[in-house]
């Protein structure tokens, strides 16, 4: 019998990195609603963020080996056991404050900026699958499934010009998935591990692309001519498919790619122009 939409994670303990905002602070949001207990991290608050009302905000830097420690001994303190995981934090590689980004084609790429990117991206994916298979090995109810779900990117998929590290990153993250849930499944663990690939999602990472001038709507629909569906998705509709994979409906689900990209890979028009996503 499928379960309501309040209560397909009832009582699940759940940590979301990334989850200040765009598709991170969608996926907390929705696993309160679906009744999960959220830890929602990230390394900075900005003061435009608006937290999910109801989850438990902490600090965490991905990058840091020993603040994975930290934070999952402090979870399991006070729950007892880590049921979900999604690693969602992650860096494009061209924020900046201080002019111009960074170039990040291959020719012109530095290696402290390529490293930056993987820092994030590839070994906070790392460190957080880590933990989560030590700690769901140690404190697994019996019978209870856990699930990790990666984040990745339509960009790990194909190449992207100008992007290198973030694509490379992406693609290491598909991979590594598929790793974890292998092992998962040889050792016996009960846990699942999936990634989801989104592309032109509408986050806070295309506003300076879209811009607020009276050729936004013009800029968003150029950005998407190649997409079959025709707009951007959104944060929620990601949100749902993480909810899905986190939930008992998907057991038989591990090792899995899940592309939300309006359609785009299914035909010819696989290398965005310039563009993440």
């Amino acid at each position: 019998m499928t379960s309501t939409v309040s209560s397909r994670l009832d009582g699940r303990i759940a940590l979301v990195t990334g989850a200040a905002r765009g598709i991170g602070r969608a996926i907390a949001q929705a696993f309160l609603r679906a009744g999960a207990i959220v830890w929602a991290t990230d390394v900075v608050l900005r003061s435009d963020d608006a937290l999910p009302v109801g989850a438990r905000f902490h600090y965490l830097d991905v990058r840091d080996e020993r603040a994975w420690d930290a934070i999952i001994t402090a979870l399991l303190s006070e729950h007892g056991r880590l049921d979900i995981l999604v690693n969602n934090a992650g860096v494009t590689g061209f924020e900046t404050s201080d002019g111009a980004p960074p170039r990040h084609d291959p020719e012109h790429l530095s290696l402290a900026d390529w490293r930056a990117v993987l820092e994030t991206n590839l070994d906070g994916v790392m460190l957080g699958c880590r933990a989560a298979l030590r700690a769901m090995r140690a404190h697994r109810p019996a019978g209870a499934g856990g699930s990790i779900v990666n984040i990745g990117s339509r960009s790990g998929l194909v190449g992207i010009p100008r992007a290198a590290a973030y694509a490379a990153s992406k693609a290491a993250i598909r991979n590594h998935t598929r790793t974890v849930a292998l092992y998962a499944a040889e050792e016996r663990l009960a846990v699942r591990c999936n990634a989801v690939h989104p592309a032109a999602i509408l986050t806070p990472m295309w506003e300076p692309m879209l811009g607020n001038g009276p050729d936004r709507a013009a800029r968003m629909a150029e950005f998407v001519r190649d997409t079959p569906l025709q707009r951007f998705g959104t944060p929620e509709e990601v949100a749902a498919l993480v909810v899905h994979l986190a939930a008992d409906e998907s057991a038989y689900t591990t090792g899995a790619d899940f592309v939300l990209d309006g359609g785009l890979l299914a035909g010819s028009a696989a290398v965005p122009r310039g563009a993440v996503g």
